[in-house]
Formats: structure tokens, sequence, C-alpha cells
């Protein structure tokens, strides 16, 4: 017996069974370098793979709008361009050229700050494999031969894996790579299977028919247990079981707390895809939509129609409850194929969000003038993302004024009273809280920024990670003045950082009088259970103390006490 213990837990849940361990087949490039007279006919293999991939993800995109995306994503001009480029001018073979060309755009996402941004390096991953598979023409029939009750043991999970498994079969996965936000890791939520990722060595660790217990909420993994820890998996399944049904239960509910204090629990998402997930949960509304994603996954600025049809679509999904739209966020580590930001020293202090909205009006207005025509079909919400002054303010309204004009003289339909509200990210932002508080409808706070400037702390940076704590006293202080200031101009403040969704934060935020949460749609059953047996007087009374302390230790044992 062999126990494993890991932090990264996807999805929550406990099961036994046997490993399935997947065996991938060998998709490495050779190195050769090939003739002059070799380059069309390696062009033309490299052609005919991406007509084979179009193919299969034509009929697989009618099944999932995933493969909708890596659909767009084969036909990406910049990725086969890359590709062509490398075959033609450095005379590299079709396969190398692939391998190289995906491995770059990974790269890209890899080096991002936002893990979500992140994984969706996972996509041009993928799309590099089918691709490479049409090339050496083998086909990865690894999941296809489950047919019994296993666990899913993996290097690594893509969308695609899930067209040849047979999930009726899947009791869980464990994975050696990806994170919390991979598409493993949404299907696992949405499967409502257990799932730990990127558990380090784990594929040397097991073996095909190994028994595996696991705990994917305390991040636990025995491997082949023996009677003493079979019962007591046993025991714990049923405990879990027996929680979910309540958690059930309790999302039927509102979400307020036993001395009638409500609040409003929201889920961030990045695409249609997410909103439909998300709404099973029974949430409030949406409270972060990140448009960037309709941005990155185009070979151009998505135009007016294009970006119309998703938002209206948003809306009428919501069936009028909130959806707050953050405008392009794009910038700092999230990059465009077919836009040059230019070479900066400090990107996170650069060119990005609405700095680059408000220098590039024809691409903002583009954007404005889409969701304020999708507001006539529900409640959206449009959200202003790094804002540093009020001068920035004015004029992104003084645009959203001149889009409201040219769409009354074209005759077309849209909310002219849409509401309009910004982000709190910066130290910045908290310091003229009062004076944007009196110009806006709304307040939501982006702690993950938040925490990173006002403690001037890289959160990417393994050698201060530790110093990044959104329980700081400095970060504390400044999510507390921002919500006094938006109350004090009686506009509503909200959270859609991943601090909303922290239980150990709930009691502080509460107390502060936040008045919406906005979390992954799979932590508001849980934040609700925890919102409900919390008496609003007592988390004002702990959050009273929080603020006034001076030390992280001293909020760390009001809060564990």
């Amino acid at each position: 017996m062999k126990t494993i213990n890991v932090k990264r837990t996807a999805s929550k849940g406990v099961v036994m069974g046997k490993a399935y361990v997947v065996k991938r087949p060998d998709l490495s490039a050779d190195r050769t370098v090939i003739a002059e007279s070799a380059v069309e006919a390696e062009t033309a293999r490299y052609e005919a793979a991406i007509e084979a991939a179009k193919a299969d993800l034509a009929v697989l995109a009618e099944q999932n709008e995933i493969f909708g995306a890596h659909l767009e994503l084969v036909q990406d001009p910049t990725l086969y361009d890359g590709v062509l480029e490398k075959i033609k001018d450095e005379r590299k073979n079709a396969e190398l050229a692939l391998e190289e060309t995906v491995d770059m755009f990974a790269a890209i996402f890899a080096d991002m700050d936002d893990e979500y941004m992140r994984e969706r390096g996972a996509d041009m991953k993928d799309v590099g494999k089918r691709l490479m598979c049409k090339l050496k023409g083998v086909e990865d029939s690894a999941l296809s031969g489950i047919n019994e009750k296993v666990i899913v043991v993996a290097e690594d999970l893509a969308p695609s894996d899930t067209a040849v498994m047979n999930l009726e079969y899947v009791l869980g996965f464990i994975t050696q790579e990806g994170g919390v936000t991979s598409h493993v890791s949404i299907m696992a939520r949405n499967l409502n299977l257990p799932a730990l990722v990127g558990v380090e060595g784990i594929m040397s660790e097991v073996a095909m028919n190994d028994q595996i217990a696991m705990d994917a909420k305390s991040g636990t993994i025995i491997i082949n247990p023996d009677e003493a820890a079979v019962a007591e998996y046993t025991e714990k399944m049923e405990a879990f079981w027996k929680r979910e049904k309540e958690l059930a239960e309790i999302s039927l509910l509102p979400a307020e707390t036993p001395d009638g204090k409500t609040v409003e629990l929201f889920a961030n998402v990045g695409n249609i895809e997410d909103i439909k997930n998300a709404l099973p949960h029974h949430i409030d509304g949406i409270g972060l939509f990140r448009t960037e994603f309709l941005y990155m996954e185009n070979d151009h600025f998505p135009t007016e129609e294009e970006q119309f049809t998703v938002y209206k679509e948003a809306a009428e999904l919501l069936e009028g409850k909130e959806v707050i739209i953050r405008t392009l966020d794009i910038g700092g580590d999230k990059a465009l194929s077919y836009f040059d930001f230019g070479q900066e020293e400090n990107p996170f202090l650069g060119y990005r969000a609405i700095r680059v909205c408000l220098d590039r009006e024809d691409v903002f207005k583009t954007q404005l003038r889409a969701l304020l025509r999708a507001g006539a079909y529900g409640n959206i919400r449009i959200m202003y993302p790094m804002i540093i002054s009020v001068e920035e303010l004015d004029h992104a309204n003084e645009l959203l004024e001149a889009c409201k004009k040219e769409l009354k003289a074209e005759g077309k339909t849209f909310n002219e009273n849409i509401v309009v509200g910004m982000m709190i990210e910066t130290p910045a932002s908290v310091a003229c809280a009062e004076d944007f508080a009196s110009r806006v409808g709304f307040f939501s706070i982006g702690t993950n920024d938040l925490t990173q400037y006002t403690l001037a702390v890289d959160r990417g940076n393994k050698k201060i990670s530790n110093m990044y704590n959104s329980f700081h006293p400095a970060v504390l202080r400044n999510i507390k003045r921002t919500i006094d200031a938006g109350h004090a101009a009686g506009i509503k403040v909200g959270m859609c950082g991943e601090f909303a969704s922290d239980p150990k934060a709930l009691k502080v935020l509460l107390g502060f009088g936040l008045d919406e949460f906005s979390m992954s749609a799979g932590a508001v059953s849980e934040v609700k259970a925890e919102l409900r047996s919390t008496p609003y007087a007592q988390a004002k009374e702990i959050a009273d103390k929080v603020a006034k302390c001076a030390y992280v230790r001293e909020i760390d044992a009001l809060l564990e006490a």
C-alpha cells in the first residue's frame, strides 16, 4: 500500500476502483532536414492532414462546442503559416514543423499569469496531437478499450479524449499534468466525477489494474489499499454522497444567512458553454463574462455581429438575471496573434485592458455597440477593467454615448439605459473609490490583481509566492474601503476574484458587507451552505476585528477560531 498526497483538486469526490493507465503512441517528430525538392511534398502532406482533421472535427463539433473551437484552430492561418514557414524556410519535415509551431504557441499560453488562460494551451496541444496522428497515420486509441468501471490515470487528458472514452465506465480521473481549469477538470466537475490533476510522477507509481482509493477533496491517493483503508474509504464514500445530497437541496434555497442577510451568488464564465454548465448550479447571475476569449480564439478582431450573437445568447440564457460582461481585458499576459502589443519590460504595468481599448477606439466601439444591442435581449451590464482614473472612465463613457447616438441614427434596437460598472483591481482605483462610486452603477473587486498590485508581489514568481496573500491587512482594508465607498454612494459591490469562493474568507467578506460573490459555478453550493450557516451578526463582529489586525497571523487565528 502506498499513499500519495497532492494539492490540486480538480473535482471533489471519494471513489475506489481499478486503475486504467493510459499509454499513448509515440508522436514525437524526427529531426530530419528535408531537401528543397521535398518542400512541395511535405506541404501537401500537411495540408492533407489538415483536411482529415477538419473532417473529424466537423462531426465532433455537432456534439460539443469545444470541438468547434478546435475546428477554428485547425484552420487558423497563424498556425498554418507558422508550419509552412518552417517547412519552406527552415527545411523542417512536416511533423517537426508542426511540433515546433504547436510548442511555441502552447508556451505563449503557459507563460500567462492567469491559470485559466494557461490551460487554454491544452487546446492547441490537442489540435497538434490530432494533426500529428494524421501525419503519422496512427490512431490514438488508448482510451477506446475501457469496458469496465475504472479510474483513468493518464499523463494528461484532452477534450478529444472524451470522444472515444465510454464515460459510463469512468469512476474518476488522475492526471500527471494539467491544472484545475483544464478541460479534464471542467469535464470532471460537469460529470460530478472526482479528479486530481498535476499529480507529479503518478504514471510511474501506478500500474494497469492496480486498486486505487482516492479522496479528491483532501487530495489523497492510496495505491493498493489494505483492508483497513478499504473500510475507511467505504465510510468516506457514504459520507461524501450524503453531503452531496444535502448540497443539492441547499442549492435550491436562497443565499441567505440564518439572521436574514441575503447576498447574490454569481458565476465567472469565459464562453457560452461555461454559462450552460453554470445554470444547473442555481446561480443568481453571471458576475464576470471574460470576453477576451472571443478575441484570442480568432484570427481577427471579432466583428460587431460575431460579438452581438454571443452576448445576445448569454443574455437570453440568463432569462432576466444579471450578466456582467467585462470589456476586452487583453495585454499583460494575454496576447493576440493578429495584434502587436510591442515589446514591454513589464507588461502587467503596461499597454493592457482599458488602455488598449481607449487607444484603439475602433475596436472598443465595435464591442460597445454589440453590448448595447445585446442589452435589449436581457439584463446585460457593462464592466470596464483596469480603470485607474476618472479621466479614463469619462473617456470610456463618452465612447459609449457616441455608440448610442450611432445606433439610434441607424434605427437599431439597443438598451439606452444599460448599467455600467468597473473593476476595482489597483490601489489607484481603491484610493479614488469615492470618486468612481458616484459615476458608476456598480463595483466588482478583482482580488487576484488587487492583491498582486497592493502587495507589489508577482504571483507567478515562485521565490516570493508565499508573500502573495489576500488575507494581508492591506488587501483586506482595500476591500473594506471599496465596499464602504460603494455603499455610501448607493451602489452594489461584488467580487469576481478567486477570493470570493474561499470558505475562510466568507465571514470577513460577508461582515464587510459584500453584496455579490462571483466564482466558479462548481463552488456555489459549498459557499451557499457556508453562508446559510453563518449569522451575519457574527460575521460582522469577526470582520470588525479583522479590519483592526496588523498581522496576518492575527487574522488567521481569528478565522480559525
